[in-house]
């Protein structure tokens, strides 16, 4: 992919901030950290016009919580179409945390992650969403 050079001029303020954000993020220079951000904004606004993305929803869930293992199947039985893949790993004796890999309208992967954060007994859950424009559609 061809690179494009170009200026930016930022009051003191934003560039202390993006520098900021160059090491908090241990990015290497400034046009990796303005690409990263450009790449999110893309991303979100793909999320916003309900676009196809991809994502993982993250759970760290209690292994012996009373019937959640059958919950948590029952809503990604309803979301077939959606989950590419899921793995499952042992934390510890209780806890355990599932990565699930899907592809979708982004409403659907949002509501998917919504229903299985929100059941008793997950202690934790994410979803992370990402353009899928160039990889999948």
């Amino acid at each position: 992919m061809a690179v494009s050079r170009f200026g930016v001029s930022l009051e003191t303020e934003l560039l202390e901030a993006l520098d900021k954000y160059v090491t908090d993020n241990t990015f290497p220079n400034r046009s990796q950290a303005i690409r990263q951000l450009i790449e999110r904004n893309l991303a979100e606004k793909k999320w916003q016009c309900n676009h196809t993305v991809a994502g993982a929803v993250i759970l760290v869930y209690e292994h012996h919580k009373r019937e959640l293992s059958c919950k948590l199947m029952e809503v990604q039985h309803d979301y077939f179409a959606e989950i590419l893949a899921v793995q499952h790993f042992h934390l510890s004796h209780d806890l355990c945390m599932e990565i699930i890999a899907m592809k979708g309208q982004a409403y659907r992967l949002t509501e998917l992650a919504d229903k299985l954060i929100a059941l008793k007994g997950v202690r934790h859950g994410k979803l992370v969403m990402t353009r899928s424009d160039e990889i999948i559609d």
